[in-house]
């Protein structure tokens, strides 16, 4: 019966290591995925604020230049407003297209 303890004894040793390698394996994997993610996110935001500074400081050279041509600013502003306007009832209509490709990049992320 002693025989028995003492084969017994190393194969749980042995179990535990590998339970505490499998868990630290797994946190490993965890922080690289968020890691992963995080820059990618990081980085895209970055780009979307300027993005967003580029179309700014466009749209209102546009709004004034238009509205030199056409006599007065707010004629200008109110055209690009319009085009804005426009853009956006188009963005409306293909949300469900850039919804399914934002989740797709995002499940990509997590099991590549």
């Amino acid at each position: 019966m002693e025989t028995k303890e003492n084969l017994l004894e190393p194969l749980i040793e042995r179990v535990e290591e590998y339970g505490k390698t499998s868990f630290e394996l797994l946190k490993l994997k965890s922080l690289d995925k968020t890691a992963t993610i995080s820059s990618e996110i990081i980085s895209r935001l970055l780009l979307m604020v300027i993005v967003f500074l580029f179309i700014f400081t466009l749209s209102m050279a546009a709004g004034f230049w238009l509205g030199d041509m056409l006599g007065e600013n707010y004629y200008g502003f109110s055209l690009v407003a319009l085009f804005y306007g426009l853009v956006s009832v188009l963005v409306y209509f293909i949300q469900p297209t850039i919804k399914g490709r934002v989740n797709n990049s995002i499940i990509k992320l997590m099991f590549n």
